[in-house]
């Protein structure tokens, strides 16, 4: 058996915002959401399609706190992939999503960069 990256975790200042815009958005699923007790909870949220889950944890402390929207330390930290770039696009732009920069074209795909609930950077990617 081979490991695989499943789960990657997102902080964020408030669980609901953020479940209410990955759903909206990005058209995540909710895969879970579980009551911890003491106000954590285990929220899971996937692409359509699944193959990963992105883990959305509450921040607790002042250092996650600071934590929120930076964790990659201003580099995109998270890559959006779709195999129909203009209508994902259009739709994240419709639901209010805030893109850095206009669409472009790189050897890879077409490209644009957006921020997330939180400001995290995210690439979206299509075919080129």
């Amino acid at each position: 058996m081979s490991p695989g990256l499943a789960t990657v975790t997102l902080v964020v200042a408030e669980y609901d915002p953020a479940i209410a815009w990955f759903r909206r958005v990005l058209g995540f699923e909710l895969l879970e959401d579980t009551d911890l007790g003491e106000g954590k909870r285990r929220v899971r949220l996937s692409p359509p399609g699944g193959g990963s889950a992105l883990l959305i944890a509450r921040a607790t402390t002042a250092r996650q706190s600071a934590a929120i929207g930076t964790q990659a330390g201003g580099r995109v930290a998270f890559f959006l992939e779709t195999a129909d770039f203009d209508a994902t696009h259009a739709h994240m732009c419709a639901e209010g999503a805030h893109f850095e920069e206009s669409p472009r074209s790189e050897p890879y795909g077409k490209v644009a960069v957006f921020r997330d609930i939180c400001g995290n950077l995210w690439d979206l990617i299509g075919p080129a």
